[in-house]
Formats: structure tokens, C-alpha cells, sequence
């Protein structure tokens, strides 16, 4: 059987390099495509890698898949908001971002840093959604600001609101609770099964405790417990869970173990008196209402006019 020689070594090289060259051509026509210009706004340019990105937020967040004139319309608006910063002043803006940014990644029990890794596992830069944030911020700010009137609601109004729509059994008095929290300290980096020690402590000692007054001195005698300041809470401000759990917690006495990033927590229930502010969970829920609908009424207008007065070119 005949042998076929070998290619000689200088074409093998330059289908080497061809092949090399075909790849890079690929990809640098992919990094254009990525940065072609979908429409400009006010001068502003929202890119395919925009459109890509913002894609992915969302269906991040909302396990949907948006279309592409969706999230184009969102990054249009998005456009507009942030460009107020041009015309009014808020300071901060910034830090207001990042603090926004921490309490995301507090939620999900997770440090920014780590947050921030896991949207980049998931194909979002955290600067796609730092600027959703930023242009939520200043929206906020400037349509509570424009329309400051819009928003004082009397007590009038309230009331009669609250008649109107309260449900059933609905709260009208509201509670201030004065709570100390314990914290039964575990190590970061613990495995599961000294927290679980450490939930079975802090319930044995839940069973001991009879009285702030008495026992609060005991709980900082104990080793790795750690005894907070008072903190006052109003019915208002706590989710509904949270007030169910304080309304069965008898006064003098700890609400159940829960796990936090830094060990187990209990909060001793130490003192409940009737709120003399205007505070009631139900009005409290009546005013969030109204103040939505209000916002949401000029919100809508507001953008429709950015919008018309805006130069938007699709390209």
C-alpha cells in the first residue's frame, strides 16, 4: 500500500494559522455584534450586550423570559430616570447604591462579594444590576419630590379608607415592643451539627428564662452568648409572621431559636405597651396603599412625558 507523505511543516502552519485567524475573526465579530447600538437615547447609546444582560436579570428574577422589545423598553426607561440626575440634585446616589446592594445580598443571607459572584456565575454583571437600582433610586426621589403634595394623605382620608376596605379582624391598635436580643454565638465556617448544639442551648435556656429582669445577667454569664441592646419595634414595622410570633410570646419570656448567619438568635420579649402613635398595622398597610397608587398614577405620567420629549432613535 502506497504511503501519502506528510503535508510539509509550512502548510501545516498556515492552516494553523488560518484556523487561528478564522477563530479571532469570529470572535471579534461577535464582541462587535455585542456592542452594536440597538437605539440611542438622548445621545445615549443602550447596546445588544445591554439588551443581553438586562434579558438575563430578569429572568433571573422573575424566572420569565422577557421579549426583546420588553427589555428594550425597560432600558429606555431606565435611560430617562438616570438622566434626571442631570437635572436635579441628589447626593449620595452612589452609596445609596451600594447600601441597596448590601441589604439584597443581607436577604439572601450572603455577603456583597458573594452575591455579586453568584450573578456572575448566572451571566449577570453586577453593573447591570447596580444600575437598575440607581435608576429606581433616583425615580423614587425625584417623583416624591416633584409631586410632594400628591402624597400627605390625612387622617380623614385613612379612616375612611380603612372602613371602606379594612378586612375582617384587621389590626386598628398598634404596639411597641421592647426586645432584647441573644445571640448563642457559632463560629463561621461551623458544620451543621454545632448549630444544631448550640439551637438545643439556646432552647433549653428558653425554658429557664422567666424575666428580663432577672435573667438578662444570667445570659451574659454564659460562654459565647452575646446580649444586645434594647431595640423598640412598632407592630407596624414588623412583617405579620413576626407579630404573630411576638403576640404569642408571653411578656418576660424568649420567642423560639432561629438561625442566622452568625449563630442561633432569640429575642426576649421584655415589655408591649399600646402605641400613641398613629402606627396600627391596618392604617399602616391603608397609607402604603394610597401612597402607591399615587405614585404609581404619577410615575406613569411623568415617564410618558420623559418619553415624549425625549429623542429616541432606533437603529
Amino acid at each position: 500500500m502506497k504511503r501519502i507523505p506528510a503535508p510539509p511543516i509550512a502548510l501545516r502552519r498556515l492552516v494553523t494559522v488560518a484556523a487561528l485567524a478564522l477563530l479571532a475573526a469570529i470572535a471579534t465579530t461577535a464582541r462587535v455584534e455585542a456592542q452594536m447600538v440597538a437605539v440611542m437615547v438622548n445621545g445615549e447609546p443602550v447596546t445588544n450586550y445591554d439588551i443581553e444582560q438586562r434579558s438575563k436579570l430578569i429572568q433571573l428574577s422573575t424566572n420569565k423570559s422577557p421579549s426583546r422589545q420588553q427589555v428594550l423598553d425597560d432600558l429606555i426607561d431606565e435611560k430617562l430616570k438616570i438622566q434626571l440626575l442631570r437635572r436635579y440634585n441628589i447626593p449620595d446616589i452612589d452609596k445609596d447604591v451600594e447600601n441597596a446592594l448590601s441589604n439584597m445580598s443581607r436577604r439572601m443571607r450572603a455577603t456583597p462579594k458573594q452575591f455579586t459572584e453568584q450573578l456572575a456565575r448566572s451571566g449577570v454583571m453586577p453593573e447591570t444590576l447596580k444600575s437598575r437600582i440607581k435608576a429606581e433610586i433616583v425615580w423614587s426621589q425625584v417623583i416624591r419630590g416633584r409631586f410632594q403634595s400628591s402624597f400627605q394623605f390625612s387622617d380623614k382620608d385613612i379612616l375612611a379608607r380603612l372602613q371602606s376596605s379594612k378586612p375582617e379582624g384587621a389590626e386598628t391598635t398598634g404596639f411597641d415592643y421592647t426586645l432584647r436580643p441573644i445571640l448563642f454565638v457559632v463560629p463561621r465556617g461551623s458544620p451543621p451539627a454545632e448549630f444544631e448544639a448550640r439551637r438545643k442551648e439556646a432552647e433549653a435556656f428558653r425554658t429557664r428564662f422567666q424575666s428580663c429582669e432577672q435573667s438578662i445577667s444570667y445570659a451574659r454569664a454564659l460562654p459565647y452568648v452575646a446580649v444586645r441592646p434594647p431595640v423598640v419595634k412598632s407592630s407596624s414595622e414588623l412583617p405579620p409572621s413576626l407579630r404573630e410570633v411576638l403576640e404569642k410570646t408571653e411578656l418576660g419570656r424568649l420567642t423560639a431559636p432561629e438561625v442566622t448567619q452568625q449563630g442561633i438568635e432569640v429575642y426576649a420579649l421584655c415589655a408591649k405597651k399600646q402605641s400613641t402613635a398613629d402606627n396600627a398595622p391596618a392604617k399602616k398597610q391603608v397609607r402604603d396603599e394610597m401612597f402607591k397608587e399615587v405614585f404609581e398614577r404619577h410615575s406613569k405620567q411623568y415617564l410618558k412625558e420623559l418619553r415624549s420629549q425625549a429623542m429616541i432613535e432606533h437603529r
